[in-house]
């Protein structure tokens, strides 16, 4: 067989040439891709750790304000009842004094009569007993004469006890 032309070598040999440095330029592109990928997956690695440590904490932060939460409806619910239980107390007592409170509210009512008497009263203290009269000249109205409006039964009484005005309030 015969040798090529020097020409087609060396046509051949930069075709070879020219065909390596696009394999080595090929590769070159490949690594610098196939790092630029693995960088992206360790950051995209990292990242999603990043977002589920995140994610555990929000977790773990919504599971103590759920629990704080809890115990103050629980406290709450415990105020309720407390003050429920007062409410309950405090009607009671309302209960206790309702009557009492309308007994003074009806002494209140009667109170100006009663001063009006007891002032009365006074009075007829102030101006003492009746001075001893003669047995045989009794006083008009006194007690061997029955009242106009007396029953009779008041009579017997009368004569048993003398007629002194005082006050015992």
């Amino acid at each position: 067989m015969s040798a090529p032309p020097p020409l087609q070598i060396r046509e051949a040999n930069a075709h070879l040439a020219a065909v390596h440095r696009r394999a080595a330029e090929l590769e070159a592109r490949l690594d610098a891709a196939e790092r630029t990928v693995r960088a992206q997956a360790e950051r995209l690695a990292r990242h999603d750790q990043q977002l589920r440590a995140a994610l555990d904490e929000l977790g773990r932060a919504k599971d103590r304000e759920i629990a704080a939460l809890q115990e103050q409806l629980l406290t709450s619910e415990a105020a309720v009842q407390s003050l429920q239980a007062a409410v309950r107390q405090r009607d009671k007592l309302i209960g206790q004094l309702q009557p009492r409170a309308e007994l003074l509210q009806d002494i209140c009512r009667r109170r100006p009569p009663l001063a009006g008497l007891l002032a009365s009263l006074a009075e007829a203290e102030r101006l003492g007993p009746l001075p001893a009269s003669d047995p045989g000249h009794p006083l008009p109205g006194g007690p061997s004469s029955p009242l106009a409006n007396s029953t009779g039964e008041e009579e017997d009484r009368d004569h048993l006890q003398p007629a002194v005005f005082g006050t015992t309030v």
